[in-house]
């Protein structure tokens, strides 16, 4: 081929063709009837090559058609299970919100008891203001003063039982009564017995005088009025008390026979009043006064009544009635003379009286006194403050 003439498509360009591979040709006739149709440029030859090898090619596949008119959406398959504990943690959702609608149905009912206690505790003007001692120093008073409890023409106000409950900051609570005989200083009055002090300027006076003979500064003050024993102790059912004499007392109105009885509120006043058929007098009252009180607080603290609210609520307004507290007392702040005074009445709490020198101790103008020991009443006084006593001690009582 002359160079100028360009190779038509499908050639290979002058050198660089390679090497034909010869051909073997053969004749081949058609079969009757079999007819080629040979396309210009080649021979019969090739077209009956093309042939045999169409035949032999396996079958093409038809291919769906491309038409969006003719295709069909696959069958939408159904979703899996859930797992068993994605059913599980949705059975436990309406547990849940039972339990939350329950817990704010329990929110909404103590707010309300604050908010109830709260507007019935009775206040009194009581604490002196001094300096603050360490530790937590509660005085409670058991009084015979009938003014806006009472009204039965009695006037002024006597002091039945005087009791001083002190926590230090370490060592155990201390519970102390003082005899309401006792002859102390007091304050802008002289000496005299200390509970002249709170008929003359009642818990204000008390609680200086108190402050004065003991050196620490009262925390929190708690009165209980004269039908307030009788009726806690009918709100929480009755307490078991103990005494070893037989006794038919007509001042105190105390009828008992000696052993222990279930005593119901107005035996427990009697018994926690009665001392002219006492042999030890103030000390014997004094004990059956903190045994009264020990028994009273543990129906009040036990589980049948704090966990009852049809048994609480009446024990709690019985209490209401019948106490007074100082001027900022609040209802966290009687929980925490609760839980002291739990501790003071347990096996580990110091009890007892201060030293005492006599116990008929006869004053012009006065009468019979209980005279306390001066000489160890500092060092008895330091020892509660501090905790120095070990626990279970037995301190003071009669010479």
């Amino acid at each position: 081929m002359p160079p100028s003439i360009q190779p038509r498509s499908g050639q290979e360009r002058p050198g660089t063709a390679r090497p034909a591979v010869p051909v073997r040709r053969q004749s081949v006739r058609p079969s009757d009837g079999q007819q080629y149709d040979t396309p210009p440029g080649r021979s019969h030859a090739a077209a009956a090559q093309d042939s045999r090898a169409a035949r032999q090619a396996p079958p093409a596949q038809a291919r769906p058609a491309s038409s969006s008119s003719t295709r069909t959406a696959p069958p939408r398959q159904a979703p899996p299970p859930a797992p068993a504990t994605a059913k599980r943690r949705r059975k436990r959702h309406p547990v849940r919100r039972t339990l939350l609608a329950l817990l704010v149905i329990l929110v909404a009912l103590l707010v309300i008891f604050y908010m109830w206690v709260a507007s019935h505790i009775n206040h009194v003007d009581a604490l002196s203001g001094a300096p603050g001692t360490p530790g937590l120093t509660t005085l409670i008073v058991g009084s015979d003063s009938r003014e806006g409890w009472d009204e039965d023409g009695t006037e002024g106000a006597r002091t039945d039982t005087i009791m001083l409950l002190h926590k230090p900051e370490s060592g155990p609570t201390a519970l102390i009564s003082i005899p309401r005989d006792s002859y102390v200083e007091i304050p802008g009055n002289g000496k005299n017995k200390i509970n002249a002090s709170f008929a003359w300027g009642g818990p204000q006076l008390l609680v200086k005088t108190v402050e004065g003979l003991t050196g620490l500064t009262v925390d929190r003050y708690l009165e209980v009025g004269f039908t307030g024993v009788a009726d806690i102790v009918d709100a929480v059912g009755g307490v078991e008390l103990c005494y070893d004499k037989t006794v038919n007392d007509k001042l105190s109105r105390l009828k008992w026979e000696a052993g222990c009885h279930v005593a119901d509120g107005e035996t427990a006043l009697a018994f926690a009043r009665m001392r002219y058929s006492d042999p030890l007098g103030d000390i014997g009252r004094a004990e059956r006064q903190q045994q009264v009180v020990a028994k009273v607080a543990d129906k009040v603290l036990s589980p049948g009544t704090v966990l009852n609210p049809f048994q609480l609520v009446p024990t709690v307004g019985a209490g209401l009635d019948a106490f007074r507290v100082d001027e900022s007392a609040g209802p966290f702040d009687l929980v925490q003379v609760a839980l002291a005074f739990n501790s003071g009445r347990g096996g580990d709490a110091v009890r007892g009286t201060p030293p005492i020198t006599s116990m008929g101790y006869s004053v012009a103008g006065v009468g019979s006194t209980v005279l306390l020991d001066a000489d160890k009443a500092d060092q008895f006084w330091e020892d509660i403050a501090t905790g120095a006593y070990e626990p279970g001690t037995e301190v003071g009582g009669a010479p």
